[in-house]
C-alpha cells in the first residue's frame, strides 16, 4: 500500500493538554445538534483517490456524503479520474474541502478516512480534530505501524480503527489515479466507540474485497512482517519486488521476520514463523514486476515510512530490550540513503 501525497499536511502539533478555541464535542447549530453524515479523507494520494472512487461509484445512500480535505483557502470541485482495471476511465467530480470552510463541511463528518503517509498521520489530524464532531470516527490507513499509539491520546473519545490494504495504485497525474492490481482490504476496531453499522457497510459494500475483523492487531502484524523484508531490501538493493526471491536475500528476510515474530510475541501475539515467511515469498511472486513503496520513496527522493516499519519494530525491541540487529541494519541503511538528498 502506499499514498504518495496527501492534500492536506500541517506542521501543527498534537497537544492533549493544550485547549482548542473550538470544543471537540458535537457540533450544535441553533441549540440542535447536527446529525453525522459525511464521510471525509484526508490524504489524496494512490491509496485516498482509489478508495474515494470504490466508494463514490458503488451504490451508495444518497445522504451520505464524500469528499476530500485540503489544504488551499477556498473549497472547490475538482474532476478526479480513475483507470479501472479493465481499462475503463471513470471521472468522478470530488469536493475539495479548503481551510475556511472546515468548520462548517465538518460539522457532519461521521467517519474521517487518513490516507496520507505514516509519519503524516499525526501533524495532518492536528489541523482536522479541532472542527470535527466528538462522535467522528476516525480510520487508520497506511503502511506500518505506528501512530495508532500516537495519535490515542489525543482522540478525546473518538473511536478509532485500523485498516491495511493489497491493492494496487499509480498515481499517474494529480488527480488520476490508475488501479494497478486488485487485493485484500483488512479493516477492525481499535478503539471504541465503534463505527456506526451503516457506515461499516457501506465501506465493505463498495471497497473491493475488503473484511472487518474484530481483532485487527494481528493482520497488521502480519502485513508488517511483509514489509519489513520487501520494503527496505527492495529500496536498498534498487530492485523490484521480484530480485528477493533469489538465494542471497533469504537470510535476511528469515532474520527481519524472526525478530519481528519476537517482539510480537513479547507484545502479547503469536505468529506462525513458517507461514509468515511462505507469505513473503508469495507476495515477491505476485509481484514480481512491482516496485515497493519504500522503494519508490527513495527513488523520488521522498521521506520514507521506515519509522512506521522496521522502525517500529524497533521500538517495541526496545521496550522488551529484545535484540534486533537485522531490523537495525535495514533501518539504517535506508536513514543513511534519506541523508544523501535531504541534506
Amino acid at each position: 500500500m502506499s499514498s504518495n501525497s496527501s492534500l492536506q499536511l500541517s506542521t501543527e502539533q498534537l497537544d492533549p493538554n493544550q485547549p482548542s478555541n473550538k470544543q471537540l464535542g458535537s457540533k450544535q447549530l441553533n441549540g440542535k445538534q447536527l446529525s453525522a453524515s459525511q464521510i471525509a479523507i484526508l490524504g489524496a494520494g494512490a491509496i485516498g483517490q482509489l478508495i474515494y472512487h470504490q466508494l463514490a461509484n458503488a451504490k451508495q445512500q444518497p445522504h451520505v456524503g464524500l469528499s476530500f480535505i485540503g489544504r488551499k483557502i477556498q473549497s472547490k470541485v475538482v474532476p478526479f479520474r480513475f483507470t479501472r482495471l479493465d481499462g475503463q476511465v471513470v471521472t468522478s467530480n470530488a469536493k475539495v474541502i479548503g481551510l475556511e470552510d472546515y468548520a462548517k463541511e465538518l460539522a457532519n463528518t461521521a467517519l474521517l478516512i487518513v490516507s496520507v503517509k505514516a509519519h503524516q498521520v499525526k501533524p495532518a489530524l492536528a489541523a482536522v480534530l479541532p472542527h470535527l464532531p466528538g462522535n467522528t470516527h476516525i480510520l487508520l490507513l497506511h503502511n506500518g505501524m505506528g501512530p495508532h499509539l500516537e495519535v490515542q491520546p489525543y482522540l478525546a473519545g473518538r473511536g478509532l480503527s485500523l485498516g491495511t490494504t493489497s491493492q494496487g495504485a499509480l498515481r499517474l497525474d494529480k488527480y488520476h489515479v490508475k488501479q494497478t492490481g486488485s487485493g485484500l482490504t483488512q479493516l477492525g476496531p481499535f478503539i471504541a466507540p465503534q463505527l456506526d453499522d451503516n457506515i461499516r457497510e457501506r465501506l465493505l459494500s463498495s471497497i473491493d474485497q475488503s473484511t472487518w475483523y474484530a481483532d485487527i492487531l494481528p493482520l497488521l502484524w502480519q502485513k508488517l512482517a511483509i514489509n519489513v523484508a520487501i520494503n527496505p531490501l527492495t529500496a536498498i538493493h534498487d530492485c523490484p519486488n521480484g530480485e528477493l526471491a533469489k538465494p542471497q536475500y533469504r537470510n535476511a528476510i528469515n532474520n527481519a521476520v524472526s525478530e519481528l515474530i519476537k517482539v510480537a510475541a513479547a507484545d502479547g501475539l503469536t505468529l506462525d514463523k513458517a507461514l509468515l515467511i511462505e507469505r513473503v515469498y508469495q507476495v515477491i511472486e505476485l509481484t514480481a514486476q512491482n516496485f515497493s513503496s519504500m522503494h519508490q520513496d527513495v527513488y523520488h527522493q521522498r521521506q520514507t515510512e521506515i519509522d512506521a516499519i522496521n522502525g517500529f519494530v524497533l521500538k517495541r525491541a526496545m521496550v522488551h530490550h529484545i535484540p534486533a540487529p537485522v531490523n537495525q541494519s535495514l533501518a539504517q541503511q535506508i536513514t543513511q540513503l534519506e541523508a544523501k538528498y535531504t541534506r
